[in-house]
C-alpha cells in the first residue's frame, strides 16, 4: 500500500502476519465521546468550539444532520480537527431527518437540541451496527420526567415539549444507560432545571459532558449512586472550548494488535484511567503494559503468558470493562493459553456477529448463550474472507488477521470507518502487513 489515502478509500483490505508491530502512533479523538459533545454544543444555541474532533463517518453523519436541522458547523482555520458549532438562520422545524438519521445510533442525542430550537423533535428509530436491541424506553422515561410528550409509531418517535416540571427533576434509571444519562443532562440544560439522576452511567464519555458543563458554570456532582446538575445563574459570554478526549477503544485495539504480534509500541493521546480495565486484562494474560501520562505503552516482546483464564465481562458499572474493549481482547486471547470466558450482556447481538467470522478462520469457540462464549487457547487461525458486520467486529478481525496463517481479507471496511477514520493506516504505520485489494 503506497499511501494513507489508499487505505481510507478502500472497501476491502488484506492482512498478513509479519514482523512484530513497533513504533509510536497517536489515536484520534473518540467517536463515542465526540457525538454527545457535539450534541451538547448544539443544545446551547450559541457558538461552541470543539477540538480534537475525529473524522470518523458517524461523526460526519451527525454533523450533516445538524446542518440539515438548522445549525452551522465549520472548521475555522486549517485544522480540520477543530469544529465550531453554532445556530444558523431560522429554518422551519424539520418534520423528519430521514434515512440519514436512521443510519446511526447517535441520532437520539439530537433530541434535546431540537427541543431547544423548535420545541419538538421527530426522528426515525436509531440504526448503525447490528449488535442487538436498540430500545429507547429509558430515553422516553427521561423526557416524560421533564413533562414532555412522547409519541411512537413504526417509523420512529416524536418528543414534544409541554409544560415544564417545576423544581428539580428526579428519576432513577433501571440500568446505567450511557445514552439515557447523556440526554438527561442535555434535557436539563434546555429546561434550565436542576437534575437528580439515580444510577447514572459514569463512563468517560458521560464525564466528558459533565466536565464540559462544569466549565461553563454548571454545578455537577457525579457519584456512583446519584448524579446531580444545577444550572448557573448565567452562562459566560465567551465561546466555550471543549476538547474531545483521545479514543480509548482505538488505543485498546492497537494495544491488542501490538500484543498479538509480540511487538512493543507507544500509543499516544489516551487518558490513562480510561484504559485501566484493558490494562488489567493484558496484565492477567502476562503482557507488560503501562500508562505513562497520556500514553499507553505495550511491551509485547516481553510477554510471559500466564495461562490464567481471562474473564472479560463487559459492564456498565463504574470502572467496569467497556463493552467495546471486549472484541479486540477476544481476538487477542485466542492466541494465549488458558480457558477464557467472554461476556457482553450490553450488546446481545455482537457475539453472533463476531464468532462466526472467527470460526471461518478456524477458531474453536463455544457459545454458552447469546451473550457468553468460552474457548481454550492458544489457537492458530488461518486467513479467510471475513466481514466487518459492525465496528468492533471489524477491529477484532484485524487483530486476529495479524497472526493468522496466510491472508485474511476483510470486507465492509466502511463499518470500521464509522468509528475510526483510519485504523488500518495506524496499523500500517506500526509495521503491519496490510494493504487494499480489489473487491
Amino acid at each position: 500500500m503506497s499511501t494513507r489515502a489508499s487505505v481510507v478509500t478502500s472497501q476491502v483490505i488484506a492482512i498478513r502476519p509479519g514482523r512484530p508491530l513497533a513504533g509510536a502512533v497517536t489515536v484520534d479523538g473518540s467517536k463515542n465521546a465526540a457525538l454527545p459533545l457535539i450534541a451538547a454544543a448544539a443544545t446551547f444555541l450559541r457558538p461552541v468550539r470543539l477540538d480534537n474532533v475525529p473524522a470518523s463517518s458517524d461523526v460526519q453523519t451527525l454533523l450533516g444532520l445538524l446542518r440539515q436541522a438548522g445549525w452551522n458547523t465549520t472548521h475555522p482555520g486549517s485544522d480540520t480537527r477543530t469544529l465550531l458549532v453554532r445556530p444558523g438562520k431560522t429554518v422551519p422545524a424539520p418534520n423528519d431527518l430521514g434515512d440519514t438519521a436512521s443510519s446511526i445510533r447517535a441520532s437520539y442525542y439530537l433530541v434535546p437540541a431540537l427541543i431547544a430550537l423548535y420545541g419538538r423533535a421527530r426522528l426515525p428509530w436509531p440504526g448503525g451496527c447490528r449488535i442487538g436491541d436498540r430500545g429507547m424506553e429509558q430515553h422516553f422515561k427521561v423526557y416524560e420526567a421533564f413533562g414532555d410528550r412522547v409519541l411512537v409509531d413504526d417509523h420512529g418517535y416524536v418528543v414534544e415539549a409541554r409544560k415544564a416540571v417545576p423544581g428539580t427533576v428526579s428519576l432513577v434509571l433501571p440500568f446505567r444507560s450511557r445514552g439515557a444519562t447523556v440526554v438527561a443532562l442535555l434535557r436539563a440544560v434546555v429546561a434550565g432545571t436542576p437534575l437528580r439522576l439515580g444510577q447514572p452511567n459514569l463512563s468517560p464519555e458521560v464525564l466528558g459532558i459533565v466536565n464540559a458543563l462544569t466549565s461553563v458554570g454548571y454545578e455537577c456532582r457525579a457519584g456512583d449512586r446519584v448524579l446531580t446538575l444545577v444550572p448557573p445563574p448565567s452562562v459566560p459570554g465567551d465561546t466555550p472550548v471543549w476538547k474531545v478526549p483521545g479514543d480509548k477503544i482505538e488505543a485498546g485495539t492497537l494495544a491488542c494488535a501490538v500484543a498479538a504480534t509480540g511487538g512493543t509500541a507507544r500509543i499516544e493521546g489516551v487518558h490513562g484511567p480510561d484504559v485501566a480495565p484493558l490494562v488489567a486484562a493484558l496484565h492477567r494474560m502476562g503482557i507488560p503494559t503501562a500508562t505513562e501520562g497520556e500514553a499507553l505503552v505495550v511491551h509485547g516482546r516481553d510477554s510471559r503468558p500466564t495461562g490464567r483464564p481471562l474473564r472479560a465481562m463487559a459492564s456498565l458499572a463504574p470502572g467496569g470493562l467497556d463493552a467495546d474493549f471486549e472484541p479486540p481482547l477476544l481476538g487477542l486471547a485466542l492466541g494465549f493459553p488458558g480457558t477464557h470466558l467472554f461476556s457482553d450482556p450490553i450488546n446481545p447481538g455482537r457475539h453472533s456477529n463476531l464468532i462466526p467470522q472467527l470460526v471461518r478462520m478456524g477458531g474453536e469457540i463455544t457459545e454458552l448463550s447469546s451473550t457468553e462464549c468460552r474457548f481454550t487457547g492458544p489457537q492458530r487461525l488461518t486467513g479467510a474472507g471475513v466481514e466487518a458486520t459492525d465496528i468492533r467486529t471489524g477491529s477484532a478481525l484485524m487483530v486476529a488477521g495479524l497472526t493468522a496463517r496466510g491472508v485474511t481479507t476483510l470486507g465492509r471496511v466502511d463499518q470500521i470507518r464509522r468509528g475510526h477514520a483510519d485504523l488500518p493506516g495506524k496499523l500500517l504505520s506500526l509495521g503491519a502487513d496490510i494493504c487494499e485489494v480489489t473487491p
